[in-house]
């Protein structure tokens, strides 16, 4: 019998039991592209119905991505469901690509294994759209008169941020690319690179003017296409709209009254085409309220 005293543990079996920590933290297994040894150990971001999204790094621990795992699902024959992730992850690919090669802001693809039900792709620093909407609108005055006057005085910022994503989806739509569900939370504001800063009298050198119009400063990056088709159709083009609009008045309704600024940048930037989608999405939001009626 070895009465030797035991070595300490080596760095591979720290990262082993980082992994399993994470493992036990998640409450179900890892996909096996992260139970390798990694210096950074993944981080579950959040969990939907089709799959799991996690932060880690890629290649380079100074190079930090996130990867989209689509489990089995035990209700669908094995085969089925091994043919439609692989179909479905691979297609996302194929469109994150074709976007990235048009010019659309979106997360550039690292790897991929459509076999094995994971893509990899660029990780957006910043926050969802849809965080910075409500935290620049949390600071507005909630009562109805002060904010009426507020729109008139500073409602700027929001505005320039609706035409930024107007003109985003419509480079989008320009490749023939639908999105399928498009919200505020499919969208990111990524931080511009600041080289300098203005100094002013406040002890942090940002005035309060100055910090809450920065708030909603940055590129918008449209994220998770896990639902995305590729079509040329009027109708389409109109319905991502539609689902867009429903979704914005229903998470940011005092701000539902500027939506007409993302249409109308929309249909700058696409131009004829544009237009016809819009009166498209006429059509489109009668059939909804219709349906709205009926139940």
């Amino acid at each position: 019998m070895d009465t030797s005293p035991s070595s300490p543990p080596t760095k591979k079996r720290k990262m082993a039991t980082d992994t399993t920590a994470a493992e036990q933290e998640h409450q179900f297994p890892l996909p096996a592209i992260l139970t390798h040894p990694s210096a950074t150990p993944p981080i579950l971001i959040t969990q939907g119905a089709e799959g799991r999204l996690y932060k880690t790094t890629f290649f380079s621990p100074n190079i930090p991505c996130a990867l989209k795992y689509r489990p089995p699902k035990p209700y669908r024959h094995p085969i089925l469901d091994a043919r439609l992730t692989k179909a479905r992850l691979a297609f996302e690919a194929k469109v994150l690509e074709r976007c990235r090669r048009e010019g659309v802001p979106v997360p550039a693809v690292y790897a991929q294994n459509a076999a094995a039900g994971w893509i990899a792709v660029e990780w957006i620093e910043g926050a969802p759209v849809r965080v910075k909407i409500n935290e620049w609108l949390g600071q507005r005055p909630k009562n109805e008169e002060e904010e009426k006057a507020a729109d008139a005085k500073d409602q700027g910022p929001l505005v320039e941020l609706m035409k930024r994503i107007g003109a985003a989806i419509a480079g989008l739509h320009r490749t023939g690319v639908v999105h399928g569900d498009l919200t505020t939370s499919n969208m990111m504001l990524r931080p511009p690179t600041r080289k300098t800063t203005r100094t002013t009298e406040q002890p942090n050198g940002v005035s309060e003017e100055e910090a809450k119009a920065k708030l909603l400063e940055g590129y918008v990056v449209i994220i998770d296409f896990g639902l995305a088709n590729q079509s040329q159709s009027d109708e389409d083009r109109a319905t991502d709209l539609y689902v867009l609009e429903r979704a914005f008045a229903s998470t940011h309704p005092r701000a539902e009254n500027l939506f007409e600024h993302l249409l109308e940048s929309y249909k700058q930037t696409f131009g004829k085409k544009g237009v016809s989608v819009l009166h498209k999405l006429e059509d489109v939001r009668m059939r909804g309220r219709k349906r709205s009626m009926i139940g």
